[in-house]
């Protein structure tokens, strides 16, 4: 018999509830020995808990073969600790109820009060229901509190059986909104406790250490000293007796104590066996600064994933490699693990990149801009720790108010996107990302909030309003100038960027009339002419701060002959003050150094080279302020589903294309009926469902004909949908106005067309299936009258067995 081929793809990392790191694989025939050797560990009561009575000896042979299972009928998963089994889950299928399976769960005795079986409880369940399974079933001895309580606090819903000395639970294992709640959960806390020893260590060693001040080791033991960390500080190196000034080790191994982070600055082939030396010797997080692998080619790609596997069995969470470390600037845990020769100052921002070359001109850049950090972590490759779990420390870090992105490739988008939406109504997160705006990396982050610039300028330009100002409550601006040109410009700029510079209001108009020169143009542009002083600056920003019909004020200042621009940001600065709640920014043209001018204390007005790049953060920040304030989304509860139905008519086809009327039957299983139709004066459209390798399915939507074709003007979004995402997808083309009546006439019917955006989400989330759908075309009939879809192409994938998505 053939042997059934090794699910890699539910081979994934993990983390217990106390931090721990490990690594959670289905377990393969050559696992046969490490089984016998776990079991033959166990105590006499953990062997009862699992047997459901007393155990005299498990013979070698069945343990054997348990190491033997087919990945679909049967499937264990284990999680290592190191190059040992620390817990063991297994379904097996029950032949007379396919949907139905017996599971068990063995956790090591030292490794029971940690977190593993919930963690192999949220694996199984992934894994069990993308192989159709629905229903778990465990008899548990009634005294086995730990395993009852993991089954209770699930989330999952739970019927046990009556009272006795064995209890039978049967878990419903269909995502529940309770179990995807309690799992990020214990998701957060898990990850939060595994980087603390990576960002708020209490002692570090620096591998590679060197006593060269022009090398990467030497410069890291010096940033160490020079940015006031409080622990202690381990130069390693064998043939160096001092670094900096520190005494020298020859090995990890050979520290008076061990340190909680260690950072590797040696070639790329001793890395592994430093590493090792690290595991060893009980530190718990690595930065690999090291260059050589992924960078490589596919030798080094392999290379560096065995490593942060490794990392992961023993314990220990990994950064890296090929990148330029790690800095917090909290006064708690000062922490300058870096070779940076520019050091952040300490403020509210943090960030995370992906590019080791790119981070050290981040952090110069930002030093010059006086934008502070409370934190950055330079990835690298991530290959263990990501930007989704920095996302998850700076969310509860209270000295951080902005995050910054710097992101190249995604590891797991959709748990990207379930961390960032929670985050950025509180946080505003900021991201750069290579690929086109449209991408499904666009949807992505639309979808969870997240500010998307077109470079790292316009980064941190946005970055520095919101730090240091709130973001406007609307998108009506006032611009207050001393020259006409710039003003016009700015005018422009603000119209490109969404917002709009309305005609001050009467009562506004009076105030300025009364206290600005007589030549001044109160309108908006209000231009206090090249004569302006102080005094005219702060009358005139006073009274549009006070207008009710003025969000936020864009200040430019134009140094005329006989200048004093101090006295200028000082009226600036009195004005912002008085009104915290709306945002002012400026533009001192031609005025060097006038940033620092508009620092006092903690308050700061942002200032721009030029005014163009004023209107454009603004209008970032507007553009979030008004997604913020939209009531959030949820994924509804459809009626009319039946996903039984439309499981059973695709087990009876094979991978492709279905037949017509089958797909017919697939959609109507999801309320969603197929006819053709008689033509109607709306327009047409069309839905479609791509499976894309990294984001997952994507839904595009868009009108049939010239609109999607010349102008490209299609709308993405990526599963999950919310009623927010489909009703912001479907309104976001720019051909909206022909759906919502702007344009004339009565429109379409945007509740049914929403409403099926929604049933075709639920649809491809529930049936991994899936490959590709396509409804065309779907005819848009007038409000009240529903959509009607007159085609539809159901494609299978050639896999129907594959892991579910996570």
């Amino acid at each position: 018999m053939a042997t059934p081929p090794y699910p890699e793809d539910l081979e994934r990392p993990g983390l217990v509830r106390t931090g721990r790191s490990t690594f959670v694989r289905p377990v393969r025939p050559k696992d046969a020995d490490r089984l016998v050797a776990f079991v033959g560990g166990l105590s006499r009561a953990t062997l009862a808990y699992r047997s459901l009575g007393p155990v005299v000896r498990v013979r070698d042979d069945v343990i054997r073969r348990g190491a033997h299972v087919d990945y679909l009928n049967e499937l264990a998963l284990v999680a290592l600790a190191g190059d040992e089994i620390a817990g063991l889950v297994r379904y097996v299928r029950d032949p007379e109820e396919p949907e139905h399976a017996e599971v068990t769960f063995t956790i090591r005795d030292d490794h029971q009060s940690e977190g593993f079986g919930r963690l192999l409880l949220e694996h199984i369940a992934a894994a069990a229901r993308a192989r159709g399974i629905r229903v778990l079933e465990a008899d548990v001895l009634a005294d086995n509190t730990r395993m009852i309580n993991v089954f209770l606090g699930s989330g999952y819903r739970t019927e046990a059986g009556p009272p006795g000395q064995i209890i039978h639970f049967e878990i419903a294992i269909d995502p529940q909104a309770q179990a995807t709640a309690r799992a990020e959960r214990r998701e957060h806390t898990a990850v939060r406790r595994s980087l603390r020893p990576l960002l708020e260590p209490r002692s570090v060693a620096v591998i590679g250490a060197n006593r060269d001040p022009l090398t990467i080791g030497h410069e890291i033991v010096a940033n160490l000293l020079r940015g006031g960390f409080g622990g202690s500080v381990f130069p390693v190196n064998p043939r160096a007796e001092r670094v900096a000034g520190l005494r020298a080790h020859p090995s990890v191994r050979d520290l008076p104590e061990p340190p909680e982070l260690a950072l590797v600055a040696v070639r790329a082939g001793a890395v592994p066996e430093v590493v090792r030396e690290c595991a060893e010797a009980g530190v718990k997080a690595v930065v690999v600064v090291s260059t050589g692998f992924g960078e490589t080619g596919a030798e080094g790609r392999a290379t560096e994933l065995a490593l942060a596997r490794f990392a992961r069995t023993s314990g220990m969470r990994l950064v890296g490699p090929n990148c330029m470390g790690v800095v917090n600037t909290t006064p708690a845990a000062r922490l300058a693990a870096t070779f940076s020769p520019a050091l952040p100052t300490p403020g509210r921002v943090a960030m995370s990149s992906q590019s080791g070359p790119l981070g050290l001109a981040v952090l110069d850049f930002a030093r010059r801009l006086r934008l502070g950090f409370s934190g950055f972590v330079s990835v690298g490759h991530a290959v263990d720790v990501s930007t989704n779990d920095l996302l998850q420390w700076w969310e509860e870090d209270p000295g951080t108010s902005v995050i910054l992105l710097h992101v190249e490739t995604f590891g797991n988008p959709r748990r990207f996107a379930r961390v960032a939406r929670r985050i950025s109504p509180r946080k505003p997160i900021v991201a750069v990302h290579p690929g086109p705006a449209d991408s499904a990396v666009g949807s992505l982050f639309a979808q969870s909030g997240v500010i998307r610039t077109r470079g790292l300028q316009e980064l941190f330009d946005v970055a520095l309003l919101l730090a240091h100002q709130p973001p406007p409550p609307g998108n009506r601006v006032a611009v207050i100038t001393n020259a006409g040109g710039p003003a016009a410009l700015t005018a422009g700029a603000c119209a490109a960027s969404g917002l709009c510079v309305p005609a001050l209001g009467e009562r506004t108009r009076r105030t300025l009339r009364s206290a600005l020169a007589p030549r001044a143009d109160v309108a908006n542009p209000v231009d206090l002419t090249p004569t302006a002083t102080a005094a005219h600056y702060r009358q005139a920003l006073d009274a549009v701060l006070a207008d009710d019909d003025i969000d936020a004020a864009v200040v430019l200042f134009m140094p005329p002959l006989a200048d004093k621009p101090d006295e200028v940001a000082s009226a600036i600065l009195d004005a912002a003050a008085a009104r915290p709640d709306k945002p002012v920014v400026a533009s001192f043209l031609g005025g060097a150094g006038v940033a620092d001018l508009l620092h006092r204390g903690d308050l700061v007005v942002p200032t721009y080279a030029f005014p163009e790049a004023a209107a454009v953060s603004l209008g970032h920040a507007a553009a979030y302020q008004t997604w913020r304030a939209t009531p959030a989304g949820v994924v509804p509860d459809l009626a009319g589903v039946d996903a039984e139905r439309a499981r059973s008519l695709i087990a009876d086809h094979a991978p492709g294309e279905v037949p017509p009327t089958v797909a017919a039957q697939i959609l109507d299983s999801y309320g969603i009926a197929v006819r053709d139709t008689v033509p109607h004066p709306g327009p047409d459209a069309f839905l479609s469902v791509r499976a894309d390798p990294v984001f997952g399915p994507v839904v595009a939507f868009g009108l049939t004909g010239d609109y999607a074709d010349l102008m490209a003007d299609v709308a993405h979004r990526v599963t999950p949908l919310s009623d927010r995402d489909a009703r912001e997808m479907v309104r976001s083309l720019r051909a909206a106005p022909l759906l919502d009546g702007r344009a004339g006439g009565p429109g379409v019917d945007l509740t049914a067309l929403e409403e099926t955006v929604l049933r075709i989400s639920a649809m491809v989330e529930d049936l991994p299936e899936i490959e590709a759908l396509e409804l065309r075309p779907v005819r848009l009939l007038p409000p009240g009258n529903g959509v009607a879809v007159a085609h539809a192409t159901v494609r299978l994938a050639d896999d129907t067995r594959g892991g579910g998505r996570s």
